[in-house]
C-alpha cells in the first residue's frame, strides 16, 4: 500500500507544477546620465509631469482620491501618443534615498499586478547620476494554459522593456540637451 501511494504521489507531482497560475516577473532597466542628480530627481519625482521626459506619453492629468483603505492617494491619467491610457496610483515619494514607487491600476500594458520603482543616486562620474527603473508584474492572463497572444509572459516583458528603455533614454537625451 505505501508503495501504491508513494507512485500515485510522484504521478501528480507533474501537475501540481501547472496549478500555480503565473510566475512574476521582473525587468529592470538602468541609464547613466551626464548631469547633475538634483536635477535628474526633480525630473524623476514629478508624478503629474511624466511627459516632460518619456517620449510615448502626450499628457499627465492628476487626481487626488481615498483608496479603497479611504486614505487621500494621488492618482494620474496618462493618455499616450497612440491614443491608449495608464492609470497609475503613486506609492510614494522617498525624499532620503531618491525613489519613487507607482503602480497601475488599468492601462494598455499587458500586464497585471505592476508596480515600479525608480532610483536617483550619483553616478559613477563626477556630474553623473545613475537612473534605475525596476518593474514587477505579471503576464496579462492569469491563468493557466493555453495563454491568448498577446497575454503571455513574453509579451509582458517585451512591453515593459520597451516602456522603461525608451522611459530612460529620452530621460538622458533631454537631460544633457538642456
Amino acid at each position: 500500500m505505501k508503495k501504491f501511494l508513494a507512485l500515485l504521489a510522484i504521478s501528480l507531482l507533474p501537475l501540481t507544477a501547472t496549478a500555480h497560475g503565473p510566475s512574476g516577473l521582473k525587468v529592470i532597466e538602468t541609464v547613466t546620465i551626464k548631469a547633475d542628480t538634483a536635477k535628474i530627481w526633480a525630473l524623476v519625482k514629478d508624478f503629474g509631469a511624466l511627459e516632460k521626459w518619456h517620449p510615448s506619453v502626450a499628457s499627465t492629468k492628476l487626481e487626488q482620491k481615498k483608496n479603497e483603505e479611504g486614505v487621500d492617494t494621488t492618482y494620474r491619467l496618462l493618455t499616450l501618443k497612440d491614443g491608449g491610457t495608464i492609470y497609475e496610483r503613486l506609492g510614494n515619494i522617498d525624499e532620503a534615498d531618491l525613489k519613487i514607487k507607482y503602480y497601475i491600476e488599468t492601462g494598455v500594458l499587458p500586464v497585471n499586478d505592476y508596480y515600479a520603482t525608480i532610483g536617483v543616486k550619483a553616478g559613477p562620474g563626477a556630474g553623473e547620476t545613475t537612473v534605475t527603473w525596476t518593474a514587477r508584474f505579471y503576464r496579462k492572463y492569469k491563468l493557466n494554459p493555453p495563454i491568448p497572444a498577446g497575454e503571455d509572459d513574453e509579451s509582458a516583458i517585451n512591453a515593459v522593456t520597451g516602456v522603461l528603455k525608451t522611459g530612460l533614454a529620452n530621460l538622458k537625451k533631454v537631460s544633457e540637451n538642456q
